[in-house]
């Protein structure tokens, strides 16, 4: 049992972060040059400048390969994310790159699994955005991966994220049925013995009353009429679609690419901007429509079957200072009366807040990486750790003004309505936490039986090199 948990830490903490930032990870061409000056220990971390060999094929897994570089570049992924990589070896880093591969592989002979084109191509597209934001430039990306043209790094990084969007579907589907019982909960917990009981860290239960400023008439006029200006210029005078939304979209998403889409029913919008994008036909632009993230024109550039290739411009009214203003005057009377004792917190945010997510519940904030009301303040979202740390329990904080991820300014209130000090586990009070923990060993024991059992029916070739790796899966075949 202590190996186990220890096992689900250190995926948990070393491994589960290439998922999470898998698409910077620099996968070298096959004929890259390295230097070296000794052989490499397959348990022992070396710089790629100190190895000299030509990179090839180290491994095949049904339709997949990996490249030697692969491994030094999952090195260089950890750590630039602060990772320390001292105990991880290339034995390590290879058999989960292989178990990646065999995710993916088996994907492609399962019928029920459908990675759709389309939606790899939009999330190539938005990540791109991000890439360049950071990185600068075309020409730095190019030169980063090592690809010649935009031409052959878009092919390659398309290859590379519909790789991962197999293998997280597959993974996906193989613990999708794996449920666990509350006497299992209660009989993983029995056998930890009670030195190794893990220690959880300081939780915080919050409660807010989120107050939006109110777009005036007039900027949301000005929006509308710019909109129906574009379309007019681009319907009676020719001009470029694509070349507005590069010069006047909101969207960072779609911006550079001319504001372009490729959407079915099932792609991820929200329904407002689905319900206009399959109402209109090949050619034709909308009038000016509203979502959560502002105001909306589309043309629909290609109808397939039931997938439509769009454009679209999104345009924001702008918030003023005087709107501003008036959501903190708001605010503030709000935390006047909840001090004075006229409302009580949760009557004030189920009356006021402008959160649809959770007044109904009295302002309670839900952690979204867990789904119950406890942050643990190691874990927790710095800029929210920042405005929530020194309040005492029960205190209301002053108007924060918080600006969320459509980039939309707005004024919160916090509450601190309970702190958990550091602890070891008790099984009632840390019930879910340690549901969650004999849940992944569940998964963990169902992943390790779908693998050998797959393991034995597909290709699989490991160099020679390689071959005197302990695996913890039984890739050899033995």
């Amino acid at each position: 049992m202590p190996l186990k948990i220890k096992t689900m830490k250190f995926l948990n903490n070393k491994f589960l972060l290439l998922f999470t930032f898998a698409f910077f990870t620099v996968i070298a061409t096959a004929q890259e040059v390295i230097q070296e000056e000794a052989a490499v220990k397959k348990d022992t971390v070396k710089k790629v400048s100190q190895r000299k060999k030509v990179d090839g094929v180290i491994a095949t897994i049904g339709d997949f390969i990996i490249l030697d570089s692969d491994i030094d570049m999952e090195y260089i992924e950890l750590t630039s994310q602060g990772i320390s990589v001292n105990d991880i070896t290339r034995c390590q880093l290879l058999g989960k790159l292989m178990e990646d591969r065999l995710y993916a592989h088996q994907a492609l002979q399962d019928s029920t699994i459908v990675v759709n084109d389309g939606e790899i191509q939009n999330m190539m597209d938005e990540r791109l955005t991000y890439m360049l934001e950071q990185i600068g430039s075309m020409d730095k990306m190019l030169k980063f991966y090592n690809k010649k043209n935009e031409e052959e790094f878009r092919s390659f990084f398309f290859d590379v994220l519909k790789q991962g969007k197999l293998s997280s579907e597959m993974r996906n589907k193989v613990v999708a049925d794996v449920e666990i019982t509350p006497e299992e909960v209660r009989t993983f917990f029995k056998k930890i013995p009670t030195e190794e009981l893990p220690v959880f860290g300081a939780e915080l239960e919050l409660s807010q009353i989120v107050i939006e400023p109110k777009v005036s008439d007039v900027e949301r006029q000005k929006v509308i009429d710019k909109l129906i200006e574009i379309r007019k210029d681009v319907l009676e005078n020719g001009s470029s679609f694509r070349t507005r939304a590069v010069l006047y979209s909101q969207d960072p998403g779609s911006r550079s690419s001319g504001g372009f889409y490729k959407m079915n029913r099932k792609t991820p919008f929200v329904k407002e901007f689905k319900d206009v994008a399959f109402s209109l036909n090949e050619g034709e632009i909308s009038m000016p429509f509203q979502t959560d993230f502002g105001y909306h024109i589309i043309l629909v550039e290609k109808i397939k079957g039931q997938e439509v290739e769009l454009r679209h411009i999104l345009l924001t009214p702008k918030i003023t200072d005087d709107d501003l203003r008036e959501a903190k005057e708001k605010v503030t009377l709000i935390r006047s009366r909840i001090v004075s004792g006229e409302l009580t917190f949760a009557e004030a945010a189920r009356n006021l807040s402008d959160e649809k997510e959770t007044k109904a519940n009295g302002g309670i904030l839900l952690n979204p990486k867990t789904l119950d009301t406890r942050f643990e303040l190691t874990k927790m979202d710095p800029s929210l750790y920042s405005q929530v740390s020194s309040l005492k329990p029960n205190e209301v904080s002053q108007p924060v003004l918080d600006e969320d991820q459509k980039g939309m300014k707005k004024y919160k209130l916090l509450m601190v309505t309970n702190r958990i000090d550091s602890h070891v586990a008790d099984y009632a009070t840390d019930y879910v936490k340690i549901k969650e923990l004999a849940l992944k060993e569940k998964q963990f024991e169902a992943i390790g039986k779908w693998s050998n059992e797959k393991i034995l029916e597909t290709y699989i070739r490991i160099n020679a090199e390689y071959r005197d790796c302990d695996f913890t899966n039984n890739w050899l075949k033995k």
